[in-house]
């Protein structure tokens, strides 16, 4: 009797062997997801990754290069919405994601390096101003999340913030370390000073005090773009060259528009047919 389990016996010489079946694909459980979604997400990976870096820095004492990791993070967080918008890669992950590596980066970061820098030295009140700054970024970049989804708001408040930013607020935060890399020393005397000034750049980013948006500036001339070439040149060079006299600069000048942003908010709230009195911050 023939054994049931031998092998079955080889074909006859010219018969064809039947085909085998092509392999079934094997299907992902998962949409695959585009790169113009991915490079946005990716920049905002790099400027979370700066931001820790920052308080790396800190704790090693460079604080001016700790500064420098904050402000690249910053101009990071605004090349990487641009970036999704232009790629049409927006997405509500990307979303979540720098909204929370802007709490890290504007909230978390600069008032680490602000307490290791110099507010440690009062101690408690120090560490009470360092966490009212990143409570007030955790605050301002919340009410942006909400007013994102308000379809209410008229048109023209999309040219404000209401409040200052969280990345400009961790910039103008760090003046007292930009004065300090001038060489001004790291003297207990100056530390209440200090510690007024972050309070009130917290104060500015918690509050409705309108600010200019820069997300919505038109096309440039034809006959300018050599002259804002040129200009954006420049100021690249002079950063570069003088990072803390051109940031102490940058912040003053920031600072100084507030009044006049507040003055426009209002102009366009009493003249637009969508404003009204709820409207208007209270300053």
């Amino acid at each position: 009797m023939m054994d049931t389990l031998s092998p079955d016996p080889p074909p006859a010489e010219g018969a064809r062997s039947a085909p085998r079946p092509a392999p079934l694909p094997i299907q992902s459980r998962f949409p695959p997801v585009p790169m113009r979604i991915l490079l946005p997400n990716l920049l905002t990976l790099l400027a979370l990754c700066l931001g820790l870096t920052a308080m790396r820095f800190a704790l090693e004492g460079r604080f001016e290069t700790a500064v420098i990791a904050i402000v690249i993070s910053a101009v990071l967080d605004g090349l990487d919405g641009r970036l999704a918008r232009a790629l049409k890669g927006t997405s509500r992950f990307g979303a979540e994601l720098d909204s929370l590596a802007d709490f890290v980066d504007f909230g978390v970061a600069p008032a680490f390096v602000l307490y290791t820098a110099s507010l440690y030295q009062i101690k408690s009140l120090g560490w009470f101003a360092a966490m009212v700054f990143a409570v007030a970024a955790a605050l301002r970049l919340a009410r942006f999340n909400v007013a994102i989804d308000d379809a209410s708001r008229p048109s023209w408040m999309a040219n404000f913030f209401v409040g200052m930013p969280a990345p400009a607020g961790a910039v103008v935060g760090l003046l007292p370390i930009y004065v300090h890399g001038l060489g001004l020393p790291y003297d207990r005397a100056f530390v209440p000073i200090e510690t007024a000034y972050v309070l009130f750049v917290a104060f500015l980013m918690a509050s409705r005090i309108p600010h200019f948006s820069g997300k919505h500036i038109g096309r440039v001339p034809r006959e300018m773009v050599l002259l804002v070439l040129f200009a954006v040149a420049a100021i690249i060079l002079l950063v570069a060259t003088f990072p803390m006299e051109m940031l102490v600069a940058m912040t003053l000048a920031y600072l100084c528009t507030i009044p006049f942003g507040v003055r426009y908010y209002r102009a366009l709230a009493r003249t637009s047919p969508q404003g009204s009195a709820r409207e208007t911050p209270a300053v």
